[in-house]
Parts: C-alpha cells; structure tokens; sequence
C-alpha cells in the first residue's frame, strides 16, 4: 500500500505563494490555523471522485519549484479526474478537428475517446491491437503504434488504414511505441521491445528474447498468424520519409536503454526522446538527419527519480513530462523543465502517470493519461504540436 505523507508547512508555501500564506494566517491570535487544503500528501489523502469537495485554489498539488512556473500555472483551475477504469492508460492525443481526446487501454486492447462536449468517455477502437502511442498528424489524420502486431498505422479521413512501418530492411519491428509527425511530411518512432509480453502484446516465438525457452504459448487467445514473429533489431528511433522509406534516426548503441516517448520542440530543430526513464536530446538538420544526442535532463527532483514515460513540449520550449515516482507518493504525475534542463515545476497525481498530450479548443489543458485513469488541468501555455 502507498503511504501518505502529511503536507508541510513549507511545501504548503511553496505551493500556496505569499498571497495564500497571507490568506492562511489568523485573524486574532486565538483564532486556529485554518485547515490546509487536501492534497495527494495530506492525510487523509485528497478525493479525486467526481462527488469530492471542491478544491481550495490554488490547487495544492500544482507545485512550482522555479518561480517562472507560475507563469505556466493557472490559479483558479483544479486538477481534474476525469475518467477511471482502465488498466494502464497510454498514449494520449488531441482531434482539434473532432474536439475529443484519444488514449490507449494497452492490456484491455482497446482506445478510448473523451468528448470534449459532455466528458463522456466510450470505446473508441476494440480490438486495438494493443496499441500504445497516438497522434494525429498536419492533415488530422491519426497515427497509432499497436504492439500486437508490430507496426505503425494511419486512420485515414477516409475510414482506410495504411501501414505506415512494419519492418526495417526486410526484418519485423519490435514494438512501436511513440511517433511524432513533422512538418515535412516525415513520421518519427521509437521502437522497444515492451510489446512482447502477454500482458500488452505478445511474446516472441520460441527462441525469441521474450521466450527464450519457449515455455509461452504465444498463439495463445491469439487471432491466426500472430505470434509468429521473434525480436530481429536493435531497440532503434526511425524516421519514416513521405516517401514511405523508413531510416533509423537514433542507433540503439546510442541511447542507454530502449527508447521511449518522444517529441519534437517548438521549431523542430530538437528531438527529444526518452531512454532510461531520463530525457535525451539531437540536432534535426534540414535533410532529416540526427546528430549530438546525449542527456538533456536525469528527471530528479529533491534527489527522488521522476522517471518518464511520454514527454510533450509547449509552445515556449517547456517539456511537460509524465512522471513515475514508484513508492515516493507525491512525485508521481508531471514534471515541467526549461528548453535548458532545469526544473519548473511539477503536478502531482495520486497515480504514476505514463503520458500527457495538450489539448482542448485553445490546446491549453494538459490531459494526463495515469495508470487506470485519465487526468486535465487546465495551463498558461498550449502544445506547440499537432496530437
């Protein structure tokens, strides 16, 4: 069972700025302290049901930790549950054309859609082929990553689906994972080995990394034909050309670990890609090529590792990061860096949080897709990218 950890007085400030501490003190010295607010640290815990309290602004759990996060914040909205009930929620992106949100229910096999008119929430796609990252691209076609089946495909205004990526240089992918679009027509993706587990995808035949020995019964609950396929490539980031050719952009031997999230910043000249829970960072030159990744920022905060699934930047440069604490409840949910690596600020959720995405008609409210549940605050800035 998680722990909760009362709210300090201290971090109550942080949280709270002058004008709050101001409007907590007494107004006799026989007056108690007025209760603080309720907050995923606070005991009890805070309620984020639909028939919880209202929040006290500003929201508690919106915590700035450099003072130009403020600027990014907004003090009169409320973090806000907005849905419960799947599995492991991933991969969300934004229609600006159909004005709704869609996020995959990886184990569940299935994407969901959150209508932004009335907030109901429906399945969206089942079988989804257990796909994991979304996003729509510059003609609000959307692209998904499906674990299943080892490829990535576009929905097109049509209602057809094309296969984007499924093999590089005559071999099978792996998993893809994450993909962004690009203004000149590319798709970019990460491609790691996550999918080939039973929970959100499926092992390897025989003799494959994922069932090395064989004891799996890969086919099993299966359609015909899958689970035929072994893990034949490294863990590569590729670039997929308007043309269809598909290229690695980042070597496996580059990143510490298989790649994860990814997105470009706001003029497309850097690619952000996550790898070992950290964020990492290239050059993107006119031709498409990759040059100079290494470490932009480690994730930690106040010496507890925010390791991040999905990462999405904001029009002025900022990186919005989901944020998986594991047991150090409190830090789990966002962080929020500088286009410098420095830390901003951070949301806390009572659940670790896999990715986020901007949206809503003014594309200023971050939704946040967390294990069984999906999450939106409102925010002082907007998503610099499509999806």
């Amino acid at each position: 069972m998680l722990r909760s950890y009362p709210l300090s007085r201290r971090s109550l400030i942080g949280a709270l700025g002058a004008a709050g501490v101001f409007a907590l003190r007494p107004t006799s010295s026989f007056a108690q302290a007025a209760a603080e607010p309720p907050s995923t640290v606070s005991t009890p815990p805070r309620d984020f049901g639909p028939g919880a309290a209202p929040v006290t602004y500003p929201d508690p759990d919106l915590i700035t930790i450099d003072p130009a996060f403020n600027g990014l914040r907004v003090g009169n909205t409320p973090i806000q549950r907005l849905w419960t009930g799947a599995l492991w929620s991933e991969g969300p992106a934004w229609s600006s054309q159909g004005r709704y949100l869609v996020w995959s229910d990886i184990p569940n096999d299935r994407q969901l859609r959150w209508l932004e008119d009335d907030g109901r929430v429906s399945v969206f796609r089942s079988p989804s082929n257990n796909s994991n990252g979304n996003t729509f691209d510059f003609m609000g076609r959307q692209l998904s990553c499906e674990h299943l089946l080892r490829r990535v495909v576009r929905y097109e205004n049509d209602g057809t689906v094309t296969v984007v990526a499924d093999a590089y240089d005559g071999r099978a992918l792996n998993s893809p994972n994450d993909i962004v679009p690009h203004p000149d027509g590319s798709y970019w993706f990460t491609d790691p080995p996550f999918g080939g587990q039973i929970y959100e995808g499926v092992p390897d035949a025989p003799g494959g990394p994922s069932n090395a020995q064989g004891l799996l019964r890969q086919r099993t609950g299966q359609r015909a034909g899958v689970g035929a396929a072994q893990r034949e490539l490294p863990t590569n980031v590729y670039r997929v050309a308007p043309n269809g050719r598909v290229t690695i952009a980042i070597g496996a031997d580059l990143l510490p670990g298989p790649p994860n999230g990814l997105a470009f910043a706001p003029d497309y000249r850097k690619l952000y890609v996550v790898s070992g829970g950290n964020l990492h960072a290239g050059d993107v030159a006119d031709d498409g090529r990759l040059s100079g990744v290494k470490q932009f920022a480690d994730l930690t905060i106040d010496g507890i590792p925010c390791r991040t699934d999905g990462v999405r930047a904001d029009v002025f440069g900022n990186l919005w990061c989901s944020s998986n604490a594991g047991r150090n409840v409190g830090y789990s949910g966002v962080t929020v860096w500088n286009s410098s690596g420095a830390p901003l600020g951070r949301i806390r959720l009572p659940e670790v949080c896999g990715n986020v995405a901007f949206g809503g008609p003014k594309r200023n409210r971050l939704f946040m897709a967390a294990s069984q549940s999906l999450y939106a605050v409102y925010v002082n800035t907007q998503g610099a990218a499509p999806g």
